[in-house]
């Protein structure tokens, strides 16, 4: 009789992979971040576990968008207090900060639990074409 193995964290060999966001849909990239942030690409994966790879995001302010969301997508936050519900536009995001549109998109499509909010620790996003994480000499990654 067979038994299935499965893969803690601590035994899950992960990767660095760069990706390169300038001209690339917001969407579809951050779908497959997510994917592999999980760890869903490997044979390994198993859903209790986070065994996903490290991603680097750069130029993620050149990340594209469809339609006429740049005006109409509005990301919104609460300070806390009453009536203080506040929005702003993917526009004014992109000129203020963004690294947050990426990570946004992401952390939607991660579980909402400790084990998602660890594995968006693994994702670096940074607005241009350098990072600090050269170090892990991580891989290109190519997405279709």
């Amino acid at each position: 009789m067979k038994m299935t193995r499965s893969v803690s964290a601590e035994q899950a060999r992960r990767e660095w992979f760069v990706i390169d966001a300038e001209g690339k849909i917001l969407g579809r990239l951050a779908t497959e971040i997510a994917s592999r942030l999980r760890g869903k690409h490997k044979p390994s994966w198993s859903p209790n576990a986070d065994t996903g790879d490290y991603i680097i995001v750069i130029n993620a302010e050149k990340v594209a968008v469809t339609g006429r969301k740049e005006e109409n997508k509005q990301y919104y936050r609460h300070t806390g207090y009453p009536g203080g519900l506040r929005h702003r536009s993917l526009g004014k995001l992109r000129a203020h900060a963004p690294e947050r549109i990426i990570e946004a998109a992401v952390k939607g499509m991660i579980p909402h639990n400790p084990l998602g909010r660890q594995m968006l620790t693994k994702l670096k996003v940074y607005a241009g074409s350098s990072h600090p994480h050269s170090a892990q000499q991580p891989a290109v990654l190519e997405l279709g």
